[in-house]
């Protein structure tokens, strides 16, 4: 009886607590500590900006802590707000999970819009097929692609108004807690150079590698080549003629001149449709690539996203 009275004494207590606190207000503190914004909280939850200071100032006084100081840099969390975060959010996570179920996800009637960040290179390797089978099955269903600057998942996921990220993993692949990832699929690296190279033939030698210039991709603002700092661990450079921050131009500047590109092998073979190209094995030991789509934890199991994964996979199959 005593364990039984301890037991009760303390879900009494967390009661307690729970009814001195508005639950409204763990919706506001986690698009704020995700968002470290007034203005960014209050445009995701369809509040005014003065309504979220104040729904602040009422979480302030119910957990008896600032939880959010300004700062240049946008309003930075205490440490008990870093503390209680993941709990919070895993506790609406579990709530959006069971009321999501109870209303299910209908493909034929559901108009909601998905909103994924990408690459132009990451996008044009999942989107035509994803979108083809979309038309399909969800017909009112709309999608829409914002720009990924940064090749790490977590800074578009992390403000909560990207549902799925269209990255890449390597070895230079940062994992982060609370981010999970759906495999579509493992290529390789090979090098391209315009039909007729007049150096190079049937085969591509390191030494013409290097011999050459090359044209370099870098959609991310926050790294490198991943091919340059490959080559770096081998104690060797290429020389870099032109850097370009989307794919889009690159196969025709490659068609156009005596310039190499190291490109994955599936989007080597997809550009030679659109410029006269020639493909050849690199003649060095390249990093892994991983297509993955990105998403966060919190979003996991609820009907649509769950669905939509399915497609994705099913769509890939298709377009094998």
């Amino acid at each position: 009886m005593l364990v039984l009275h301890s037991f009760q004494g303390g879900v009494n207590a967390m009661h307690d607590s729970l009814r001195r606190l508005d639950l409204n207000l763990l919706i506001v503190f986690d698009a704020l500590y995700r968002h470290r914004s007034v203005v960014g909280a209050a445009s995701e939850l369809a509040l005014s900006p003065s309504a979220c200071s104040h729904a602040l100032s009422r979480l302030r006084t119910a957990l008896m802590d600032e939880l959010f100081i300004r700062a240049d840099s946008g309003m930075q969390p205490t440490v008990m707000a870093d503390e209680v975060s993941i709990g919070i959010s895993h506790a609406l996570q579990i709530l959006a999970e069971n009321l999501g179920s109870a209303s299910g996800f209908d493909p034929q009637t559901a108009s909601d819009t998905i909103v994924f960040a990408a690459t132009d290179f990451t996008a044009y390797a999942l989107l035509p097929p994803l979108i083809a089978r979309l038309e399909r099955e969800a017909p009112k269903l709309k999608t829409k692609v914002v720009y990924s600057t940064q090749r790490d998942p977590w800074r578009d996921l992390g403000e909560g108004k990207v549902h799925f990220v269209l990255g890449v993993s390597d070895e230079y692949t940062a994992h982060y807690e609370g981010i999970e990832e759906l495999t579509c699929f493992s290529d390789d690296y090979v090098v391209v150079s315009r039909r007729g190279h007049p150096r190079i033939q049937s085969e591509l030698t390191l030494a013409q590698y290097l011999a050459e210039r090359h044209v370099v991709v870098m959609p991310w603002t926050d790294t490198g080549s991943v091919i340059t700092n490959s080559l770096n661990k081998q104690s060797v450079q290429r020389e870099v003629a032109v850097e370009l921050p989307s794919m889009m131009a690159a196969p025709f500047i490659v068609a156009n001149s005596d310039l190499l590109i190291t490109l994955p092998r599936r989007a080597a073979v997809q550009l030679q449709s659109a410029a006269a190209l020639e493909i050849y094995q690199a003649p060095f030991s390249t990093p892994g690539y991983t297509l993955k789509v990105f998403f966060h934890v919190r979003n996991g199991n609820k009907p649509a996203n769950k669905w939509l994964r399915k497609q994705m996979l099913l769509a890939l199959a298709e377009s094998k």
